[in-house]
């Protein structure tokens, strides 16, 4: 089955091949501005685009991904001017937290990192090749896009022109020749970080960030720029506009892919409405894994509620899920992802579709008694697993997070004790050690195998 995606450029849902099979795929995501620690909206793009580059690399057996870091931002100066720190001690700090957050939800490391200002550079020379050709102009120490010269303003947003000229702000910046002019470098005083420049000592904009990165490691046309939806006006319009200008018309992204936000307590997740889930508390106080399935839990392009329901719904999926793979422990298994999985993510990275499929393996797999086929379906369920970067742990590893090895034994004791007194009609000790146990979060799954225990 060929891979299809929704590219948000088109509209419409088309087949995707590499610009360079030869070369493989590129795929550019945008990461994150590093003044704090990200929510949990933030790591939906991470995870599903993560899926994405471990099918291309199945499917073309190499892949550039690159995801860069922000650090240099108005909002990285405000936090170290509150703290009264270095701007490096800021961006150092939350990008090494973003990536043990994202390591910890099971995100493997893009194959390039480009932080921002490790490219000025590479921004400078950009923006000398928009001011030459006539798509920008430099103003008191800035220097702005003309959004003017550039026809294909708008279409990624459908967004028109002059409807977003007239709803410009009414108190627009003197230096600007039209309201929706955006800057590309702005002057630094003595007190920010600034860089020497044809313009003075300056700073980039945002927007020009990405654009120079991914030219920079990816080339000027890249086969898939992805991110959240709330990116794709301005951040997108304003990279499609200035790189697409920069490199004589080349079309600056082939596809266009954005993740839905996350809504919690009836609003989109944001830090301005401060109605966020840090992943860094997320991960201490739930299971990683869990939060990794409630992610892929709707398709990407949808909005998902998220809530504690359904993290734990989760944790009692994957307890189901691991419980399936614990009882098959003695079965031998090789990890063969089916093809059912790979055709759920071949139709625009159906995670919901892949979820389920897993749930019927898992459900055919208890049902089994012939080995020959419990080996198959428990290789299936790995593979499946693996696939979505789920069910990787050893079974035992996930029934005792939290827990030491001593916990387990005495309570593995108590499950034993009461098995034995059920056996001698000891009814009364047997009820009393089971509310023992429910007192103390585990719960008792009788199986073929006998009594299983698993903390709630």
């Amino acid at each position: 089955m060929t891979l299809r995606l929704h590219n948000n450029l088109t509209r419409r849902v088309e087949a995707f091949e590499p610009l360079d099979p030869a070369a493989g795929p590129t795929m550019y995501v945008c990461g994150p501005t590093v003044y704090n620690y990200v929510h949990i909206g933030n790591a939906r793009g991470p995870v599903v685009f993560g899926v994405l580059a471990a099918l291309l690399r199945r499917r073309y057996g190499r892949l550039r991904y690159a995801r860069n870091i922000t650090d240099v931002d108005d909002k990285i100066n405000a936090a170290a001017a509150e703290q009264g720190v270095p701007i490096s001690a800021i961006t150092d700090r939350f990008a090494a937290a973003y990536r043990e957050d994202m390591a910890a939800l099971g995100v493997a490391p893009p194959d390039i990192e480009p932080a921002a200002t490790a490219h000025i550079p590479h921004i400078v020379a950009m923006i000398e090749r928009l001011i030459a050709g006539g798509h920008a102009y430099a103003a008191q120490g800035h220097v702005l896009f003309a959004v003017n010269t550039f026809d294909g303003y708008g279409r990624l947003s459908r967004r028109d022109p002059e409807e977003m000229l007239a709803g410009a702000r009414v108190e627009v910046a003197p230096y600007k020749r039209d309201p929706g002019d955006f800057v590309l470098w702005k002057p630094s005083t003595p007190d920010l970080p600034g860089w020497d420049s044809p313009w003075g000592v300056g700073r980039p904009g945002w927007h020009i960030e990405c654009s120079a990165m991914a030219a920079a490691h990816l080339g000027p046309t890249i086969d898939i720029h992805a991110g959240g939806v709330d990116l794709q006006f301005p951040h997108h319009e304003n990279e499609i506009a200035q790189s697409e200008c920069a490199h004589g018309g080349a079309r600056f992204a082939r596809f266009w892919l954005h993740n839905g936000m996350l809504n919690f307590g009836g609003a989109k997740m944001s830090k301005s409405l401060g109605n966020i889930e840090k992943v860094h508390d997320l991960v201490r106080a739930h299971p990683p894994e869990a939060l990794r399935y409630a992610l892929l839990s709707a398709h990407y392009r949808q909005p998902l509620d998220w809530s504690d329901a359904l993290v734990e719904q989760s944790v009692r999926t994957l307890e189901r899920l691991y419980g399936t793979l614990r009882d098959l422990a003695g079965v031998e298994a090789d990890a063969v992802i089916p093809q059912t999985i790979e055709d759920a993510l071949d139709d625009d990275l159906n995670t919901p579709q892949a979820l389920a499929e897993i749930a019927r393996l898992a459900g055919e797999a208890r049902k089994a008694t012939d080995a020959q086929e419990k080996s198959r379906l428990k290789g299936e369920l790995l593979g499946a697993g693996l696939a979505l970067g789920l069910l990787q742990q050893d079974p035992a590893a996930w029934f005792s997070r939290g827990a030491s090895g001593d916990d387990d034994a005495r309570i593995q004791s108590l499950v034993d004790e009461r098995a034995a007194a059920k056996r001698a009609r000891d009814f009364a000790r047997a009820d009393a050690l089971r509310d023992q146990l429910a007192a103390e979060g585990i719960l008792l799954e009788d199986t073929p195998q006998g009594v299983r225990w698993k903390r709630a």
